[in-house]
């Protein structure tokens, strides 16, 4: 078991002692509070058609997903029922799961170093995925890239939606602290 009195992610430890510097030369922040951080990663698995079919396709989802995040996920459900896609409300769809402090640092330092490598024909992540106000999405077509996942127990491979939230006011704020992170952005 780690000891969580000491231990200090990887990038929580770069941000404070190199990124922060480097944000505020580069943009000029007169205040240390200004300077852009992370503030939570969400992460999310839809299971679309499959889950509607077979329920226990949302709960493997959450299982694999916990797994992934280090922290409980929580089942997404429909919200209002689709007569076309045979969805009522309340039929589980999906799971989801918020990351914040130390478990984000940690998420977001395997997601660089350990599973964006073993994507396959992989050549970095979108530079335009932004909303404007300094967050940023992207996507995995299969979870089973982290290796928390036993790939022989897997009966099906799900999507995975990232959203990383920051506290940057532009895109460019943003765009620039993920740099710093080593985000192998292709443009």
């Amino acid at each position: 078991m780690l000891d969580t009195t000491t231990y200090t992610p990887r990038l929580r430890a770069q941000f404070n002692d190199s990124i922060r510097a480097a944000m505020k030369e580069e943009f000029g922040y007169g205040n240390d509070m200004e300077i852009p951080r992370l503030d939570k990663i969400v992460l999310n698995i839809g299971c679309g058609a499959e889950a509607v079919k077979d329920s226990k396709k949302a709960k493997a989802a959450q299982d694999d997903l916990t797994a992934i995040a280090g922290q409980q996920a929580v089942i997404t459900k429909a919200k209002k029922s689709i007569a076309g896609f045979r969805v009522r409300e309340g039929m589980p769809l999906g799971a989801k799961v918020t990351l914040r402090g130390d478990r984000m640092y940690d998420f977001l330092d395997r997601l660089i170093t350990v599973a964006m490598p073993r994507i396959r024909d992989f050549r970095g992540v979108s530079g335009t995925s932004f909303d404007g106000s300094g967050n940023y999405a992207t996507g995995l077509k299969e979870h089973i890239v982290f290796p928390e996942i036993n790939f022989d127990k897997v009966d099906e491979v799900w999507g995975l939606d990232i959203v990383i939230a920051t506290t940057a006011k532009t895109d460019a704020e943003a765009k620039a602290l993920l740099k710093h992170f080593n985000m192998p952005f292709n443009s």
